[in-house]
């Protein structure tokens, strides 16, 4: 097939569902990527959760979780699903941030103790902070001011003691114990690795081993193991899985750190190397971007009541009308009406850079 089939079938992977349920979401995402909980929550808009009420009303409900899992990151799962996907993951984690832990005086007596009394601890959602200071009344000793909160809480988490449910206060994640989950696969790598194609197929291999952080002979067994749908050589799709169907193209407008944007080893054919850089910033960061039949067109971000659309060049006619009702849902979704405005070159430049 060619670039442009490929990127169709790839969107329609990932928002050719309608589904209304975080749950729902999540499962058929394989996981939403949550490090940024503002675009977590864009994230399963553009999959499908119109209530912008969803995403904490799931929380709240522990019908979701939020983990480090695939590649160390923060994913928001099912909690029916977190407790195999932490088998998967939790001692490569572990195991990479050992070095970080010991330099942040996380030794393995301290993490120990922080282990054994963080259940009791748990009765209501805690902040980080009411952990660390509850731990420290205890005798612990962690130091409150610099990193070594997040890398304890995110080693409680892989040891399956809490998980980040709710927002206790606004841009403040409350700590839960991890639910007792479903059932596992009886090979959760394959599961896996199905969900990964029924979210991001056509892919291969290495796009695969990237996505999830495992090295390339663990993904191509895990594959192989899932009995995918060669498309095309290299590039496997799930079982049954369908494809685009005819019309216009199918337009989003992606928040930061999109699962999209970060599902691929090669992402040129969904993004020209000459605007990489407006997309991957550096550092990690992974700009907003409006997305045409998989392929990214532009950024975008919201301000004084405008959604302002900066294109990559001059965006077609359908595309354009497409837009107008993609940016409708978006400013409903974040609350109020929002004015698209498409940018030139020029008024990008002295727009500010408040991302979205």
């Amino acid at each position: 097939m060619d670039d442009q089939e490929l990127l169709r079938r790839r969107m329609h992977a990932q928002f050719g569902r309608p589904e209304g349920a975080a749950a729902a979401v999540a499962r058929s995402s394989a996981g939403v990527q949550a490090q940024d909980a503002a675009a977590a929550r864009l994230a399963l808009r553009a999959r499908g959760v119109a209530d912008p009420a969803e995403p904490g009303r799931a929380l709240a409900a522990g019908e979701v979780v939020v983990l480090p899992l695939m590649r160390g990151t923060l994913h928001l799962v099912p909690a029916a699903d977190a407790r195999w996907l932490l088998g998967l993951f939790a001692g490569r984690n572990l195991a990479g941030g050992a070095r970080r832990r010991r330099e942040l005086g996380l030794t393995e007596e301290v993490c120990a103790r922080a282990l054994d009394l963080l259940p009791g601890l748990l009765e209501v959602p805690r902040s980080r902070a009411e952990l660390v200071a509850l731990l420290n009344a205890e005798g612990v000793g962690i130091d409150p001011a610099g990193q070594a909160p997040a890398h304890l809480m995110g080693y409680a988490a892989a040891y399956g003691v809490l998980c980040r449910g709710a927002d206790i206060a606004p841009r403040e994640p409350g700590y839960v114990p991890l639910p007792p989950g479903g059932p596992a696969p009886a090979d959760p790598a394959a599961a896996l690795a199905l969900r990964y194609l029924a979210a991001f197929g056509p892919a291969g291999p290495a796009d695969f081993a990237a996505w999830a952080g495992l090295p390339l002979a663990a993904a191509r067994r895990a594959l192989e193991a899932a009995g995918p749908a060669e498309e095309a050589p290299g590039l496997f799709a799930a079982p049954g899985a369908d494809g685009p169907p005819a019309g216009g193209p199918a337009v989003r407008l992606l928040g930061a750190y999109d699962g999209y944007l970060l599902g691929y080893r090669d992402r040129s054919a969904m993004l020209d190397g000459a605007f990489a850089k407006r997309i991957n910033a550096g550092g990690g960061v992974i700009r907003p971007a409006l997305v045409a039949d998989g392929r990214i067109l532009g950024t975008w971000r919201r301000e004084r009541g405008a959604l302002l659309v900066e294109p990559f060049g001059r965006l077609p006619r359908e595309v354009r009308d497409a837009l107008e009702g993609e940016a409708a849902a978006v400013a409903a979704f974040l609350g109020g009406e929002a004015v698209l405005k498409l940018l030139r070159a020029a008024e990008a430049r002295h727009s500010g850079d408040n991302h979205a």
